[in-house]
C-alpha cells in the first residue's frame, strides 16, 4: 500500500506491507535510490505493518520494487501503474 502527503515541492510516500509478509526484512528499491537494498528498509509501525517513507520531488514518476530476503523481488498490487516488471509511483 501506499500513503501519500503533499509537502510543499515534495510528496512523502510510505511504502507500506504487512509485517510478516513476507517472512524476513524487506527493503524498498527504486530509481530513487539508485536501486540500493541498504537504503530504505521497511521498518515495523505499531498498528501490526511495516514502511519506510520517502519525500521525493513533486510532479514525478518513479519506478520501484520490494526485495525480500533470498533475493525475493516482488510488486505492490497498489502501485499507480507499471513499467515492465517495476511499479510506478506518481507523486
Amino acid at each position: 500500500m501506499l500513503e501519500r502527503k503533499q509537502l510543499k515541492g515534495r510528496t512523502r510516500i510510505t511504502f507500506v506491507l504487512p509485517a510478516e509478509t513476507p517472512h524476513g526484512p524487506v527493503s524498498v528499491v527504486g530509481d530513487f535510490n539508485h536501486w540500493n537494498p541498504a537504503a530504505h528498509p521497511l521498518e515495523p509501525r505499531g498498528d501490526g505493518t511495516r514502511a519506510a517513507t520517502i519525500a521525493l520531488p513533486a510532479h514525478s514518476a518513479f519506478s520501484f520494487r520490494y526485495l525480500g530476503a533470498g533475493d525475493h523481488w516482488f510488486d505492490d498490487e497498489h502501485a499507480d501503474g507499471h513499467d515492465g516488471a517495476n511499479g510506478r509511483v506518481h507523486t
